[in-house]
């Protein structure tokens, strides 16, 4: 009998040890309130460990699971309901875990106002925005070589620094080499031809003082 007792505890523990491992945590617990004199239903939601009054209860979750996607739906959350009496003293009246699935299963007992879980919600998770990442140096050009590119720990090439109004010397400043021919050399001028004298009105004109032709 103390062992088949013992096979059974240890079966519920490793099952309730499952079940943890794949319950989901949610920040937010979604509620039913009921008001039996005007059959009225209302639905709110409460953050975790935030208090909402509803009628004369007062709400206060402090955990809310649910179960992975895989798995079979299951919500579950412990909350804390209190009750403000007509003398205005706050009483409790419920402290333990509330079953979506199954409302009437541990319930709230009063009179006037019934509270129970309907469901866990999460917050959306923000996607980083489209572009360019935190980190990100820009691709490397495709013909740039390891080699080429300079180490992280390498220190900066040092500049060639000039005084202001002195001009840079010329690399070519004091070459002895002999600069090349050009291809075309360009020929030596010729002197200038004479002119043939001028002819002046009533002066006789002598054929012998015109330039020889060529």
């Amino acid at each position: 009998m103390n062992a088949l007792l013992r096979g059974c505890l240890l079966m519920l523990a490793t099952s309730v040890s499952a079940l943890a491992q794949n319950r989901v945590e949610n920040p937010i617990a979604e509620f039913a309130g009921l008001d039996k004199i005007t059959g009225r239903i209302i639905k709110f939601e409460v953050k975790l460990n935030e208090t909402v009054q509803f009628g004369a209860l007062q709400v206060t979750p402090r955990a809310c699971f649910t179960r992975a996607v895989t798995d079979q739906p299951q919500t579950t959350g412990f909350v804390e309901v209190e009750e403000i009496t007509l003398k205005n003293e706050v009483k409790r009246i419920f402290n333990g875990w509330m079953f979506a699935a199954s409302p009437g299963l541990n319930a709230v007992e009063h009179a006037i106002y019934d509270v129970w879980l309907t469901d866990c919600k999460g917050t959306a998770i923000a996607l980083p925005a489209p572009g360019v990442q935190p980190g990100y140096q820009g691709d490397v050009e495709p013909s740039a070589s390891p080699a080429a590119l300079p180490s992280p720990g390498a220190p900066p090439t040092p500049r060639r620094q000039v005084p202001i109004g002195q001009q840079p010397a010329s690399p070519l400043a004091g070459s002895t080499e002999s600069q090349p021919a050009p291809q075309n050399p360009i020929p030596p001028s010729q002197p200038a031809r004479p002119r043939a004298p001028a002819i002046q009105p009533g002066v006789p004109f002598d054929p012998s003082q015109l330039p020889p032709r060529r």
